[in-house]
């Protein structure tokens, strides 16, 4: 079994130092030198051949991250790592993943293409925007549920009159993995975009009256099509509306809308920081023991099956 050494790229140390210590290992030494015009260097501090290394790094604010992280695993290989193993909680570029009009990129692959190029051998992440990018990757792919940490806080809430929602009819897949889960209707909301992060129009499909309702959705970016089919939802009658979100991009005014819409609380994970602050109406739980649990049983080559309660 390769030593197991765990590094953190700047942005993603907060998540990173909470892995380590679920693992109950030392968060490797690592310095990245800044230069004027922007560059900047990434440099080992400590010897890492033959060694099984774990990079976390998240690519929120995601050119600069990606770019870190691509010196760490090019620096990786160069000083003889055996494995060089990607941890990235937070995929971004995941919603460019196909041509939906003429003359675009698909962001999602030419990503992952640049990961492959720089030498990762194995990627874990969570909540792909799309499943299918696991198919964009020549490497093995451990892609982990945030569902192993919503399911048990859903059921702590002890909700008679549950319903399970999806935003739009892009989630209804997500969704109705947890409606058949706890055996609950499935409601769907179906928006109408005129431009990108602006709905126009939205209506919904199934009975919320009376219900307490959970949406279930990828990511919130501006947070308008989770507010939106929040506020609505409370105007059909639902007496709650939670929503759980794996990813808060949060992008402004996203906290301004959360505060001011229909929604009674907002969970998702720490994939990217967020400052509670902002909006008490969000509350966070941590990925650590789901990436730790994973990190450790492949290094061990154990299965990591039992992570999953469902799809």
């Amino acid at each position: 079994m390769a030593e197991m050494k765990l590094f953190s790229g700047t942005n993603s140390r907060y998540v990173a130092l909470k892995i380590a210590e679920a693992l109950g290992v030392n968060l490797g030494k690592i310095k990245i030198q800044r230069f004027a015009d922007g560059e900047f260097e990434v440099s080992y501090e400590e010897p890492v051949r033959g060694a099984e290394v774990y990079l976390v790094q998240s690519t929120f604010s995601s050119s600069e991250n990606l770019m870190e992280l691509l010196l760490m695993i090019d620096a990786a290989k160069r000083a003889s790592a055996q494995t060089v193993i990607a941890v990235i909680p937070y995929f971004g570029w995941a919603r460019q993943d196909r041509k939906d009009k003429p003359r675009v990129s698909i962001a999602a692959k030419l990503v992952a293409n640049v990961l492959i190029a720089a030498g990762i051998d194995r990627l874990i992440t969570m909540d792909l925007h799309a499943d299918q990018i696991q198919g964009f990757f020549d490497v093995p792919v451990d892609h982990l549920y945030a569902s192993t940490m919503f399911v048990p806080d859903i059921e702590s809430l002890n909700l008679k009159d549950m319903v399970v929602a999806s935003p739009d009819v892009g989630g209804a897949k997500r969704a109705n993995s947890y409606a058949k889960y706890f055996n609950k209707p499935l409601v769907l909301c179906h928006k109408h975009r005129q431009e990108a992060n602006v709905v126009e129009s939205m209506t919904i499909i199934g009975d919320v009256k009376e219900k307490d309702v959970i949406l279930i959705d990828d990511m919130v970016d501006t947070a308008g099509t989770i507010c939106k089919a929040a506020s609505l939802m409370k105007e059909n009658g639902a007496r709650s509306v939670r929503a759980y979100i794996s990813h808060p991009v949060m992008s402004d005014p996203a906290s301004e809308r959360v505060m001011d819409s229909g929604l009674d609380e907002l969970v998702t994970s720490d994939s990217i920081p967020f400052d509670t602050d902002k909006c008490p109406k969000v509350r966070v739980l941590s990925v650590d023991k789901l990436f730790a649990t994973t990190i450790r049983s492949v290094n061990q080559k154990k299965s990591i099956g039992e992570l999953f309660l469902f799809k």
